[in-house]
């Protein structure tokens, strides 16, 4: 875990401060192409974090597995604030290259929707009292919302939008120019390596609470 904390923020270190300051500015969009190296691994992170809970989630109403559950009980803060983080870096890109922060388009809309799911699934085991009604409310609530997953990617595909087509394509030429790809690919990797770190060390502690009474729970505890 702490290993996966410091290859992740080595990183994000090193890929930030490459495209950040070192990328030349790009030929249509300036410095302001610069957000990409936050936002685009922040949205494609988001977006693999769902589909782990939907997986979760699938897993848990077929085998009752109380890990599957503790990994949505996890994992849901932390996609939402990566969400959020995308919404908000995209807005903040969009101000320079479209002239507004925000547009109701299909990409846009698909991706505030994704961090209301996340939102939803934090609230919803708040707001129902029996634990087991509220985790399988949550594991129905993450298999239902995945169907937006594929309308993010493919939105800019299916919609009309001011939202770029994707840059990077399995079995295609990469649209990127390398001088932009390295840096992104560096980013990416920490952020996963980093979040992986984050949602471990949560499903740790729900392990932790929900079974602080076994001895096995103790054991591993001193033994860590």
């Amino acid at each position: 875990m702490i290993g996966l904390y410091l290859v992740g923020g080595m990183l994000i270190a090193t890929g930030s401060i490459w495209g950040l300051g070192f990328v030349p500015p790009e030929r249509l969009q300036g410095n302001s192409v610069r957000i990409l190296f936050i936002h685009a691994p922040a949205a494609h992170l988001a977006e693999a974090i769902y589909v782990t809970i939907a997986i979760a989630g699938f897993v848990f109403l077929v085998w009752r597995m109380k890990m599957a559950d503790m990994l949505i009980q996890a994992a849901a803060p932390i996609g939402l604030v990566v969400t959020v983080v995308a919404l908000a870096t995209g807005i903040i890109w969009g101000i320079p290259t479209w002239g507004t922060g925000w547009v109701w388009d299909a990409r846009t809309v698909s991706t505030l929707l994704l961090a209301f799911l996340f939102f939803g699934l934090v609230a919803l085991r708040q707001a129902i009292g029996r634990p087991e009604r509220a985790s399988r409310a949550i594991a129905l609530l993450a298999l239902v919302g995945v169907v937006n997953i594929p309308i993010i990617k493919y939105s800019v595909e299916w919609f009309t939008t001011l939202h770029q087509p994707p840059s990077i394509e399995i079995g295609k030429r990469p649209a990127i120019a390398p001088v932009f790809l390295w840096p992104l690919a560096v980013n990416v990797l920490g952020f996963y390596c980093f979040v992986a770190g984050v949602v471990i060390a949560a499903l740790r502690a729900r392990i932790v609470e929900r079974e602080a009474g076994a001895q096995w729970v103790r054991d591993w505890v001193r033994a860590s």
